[in-house]
């Protein structure tokens, strides 16, 4: 059987099982292990992990609100297959929100922070060299949160995130380089434009770092057959 998150530890408090469950199903999508348009059976989901349907659903709709999941009346929850002019949006959407972001954040700096990044950067590295592509996206996305937080901006955190996790999806299901995730080229430039205090520098290579993720869209694609989610899990 293969994991897509690790079974619910039955001695964990409800609480407890219901964040693994959806942190668990979060990052199988982020890191494409779970493709747009997949069934996430509640009942399936339940039989797994050793939860109730209801911990399952609680999930579900957190996903949902998180744009993750699409939810359908009488056909269940599916991962969610982002359109075109979704993708469209929401890079251009990034554009503008991270560029300031990676501003604030190369002005607020602290020693500290800089040293997060790099060990943070080192591990991205890591994960890609020794071909674990779905950590390495994770982490990918964790950077661009990780700028967030240093910039200190709550509304600005929950924005990228949300963003960046919408991403994901649609990286799934339009990328056409070899390359699965950000050059870590890109995320040490900005880390050097960071830790130098030079903010206009680091708007400008997160611009060109989105735009350059944007052209490796090809959006005549889309149509890759979703798994099964039987197929990924047992």
């Amino acid at each position: 059987m293969l994991t897509v998150l690790r079974p619910v530890d039955e001695g964990e408090k409800p609480a407890s099982r219901w964040t693994s469950l959806h942190q668990g199903l979060k990052d199988a999508i982020i890191g494409r292990r779970l493709m747009p348009g997949t069934k996430l059976p509640e009942d399936e989901l339940a039989a797994i992990y050793s939860v109730s349907r209801t911990v399952v659903r609680a999930a579900l709709q957190a996903l949902s609100h998180e744009r993750l999941v699409r939810l359908e009346p009488n056909r269940g929850a599916f991962v969610a297959h982002p359109s075109k002019k979704e993708a469209l949006d929401v890079f251009q959407a990034r554009a503008l929100i991270e560029a300031e972001v990676a501003a604030i954040a190369a002005m607020r700096a602290k020693p500290e922070d800089i040293a997060l990044l790099r060990q943070h950067l080192k591990e991205e590295h890591e994960a890609l060299h020794a071909g674990r592509d779905s950590e390495a996206i994770i982490l990918s996305a964790r950077f661009h949160v990780g700028l967030a937080e240093i910039a200190d901006q709550s509304a600005l955190i929950n924005i990228v995130r949300d963003l960046v996790s919408h991403s994901s999806l649609i990286i799934t299901l339009y990328w056409s380089r070899r390359e699965t995730t950000c050059h870590t080229h890109a995320h040490n430039e900005l880390v050097d434009a960071i830790e130098a205090h030079r903010a206009s520098e680091a708007s400008e290579l997160m611009k060109s770092h989105l735009a350059d993720l944007l052209a490796g869209l090809d959006l005549s694609l889309g149509d890759k057959k979703p798994n099964k989610l039987s197929d990924i899990l047992r």
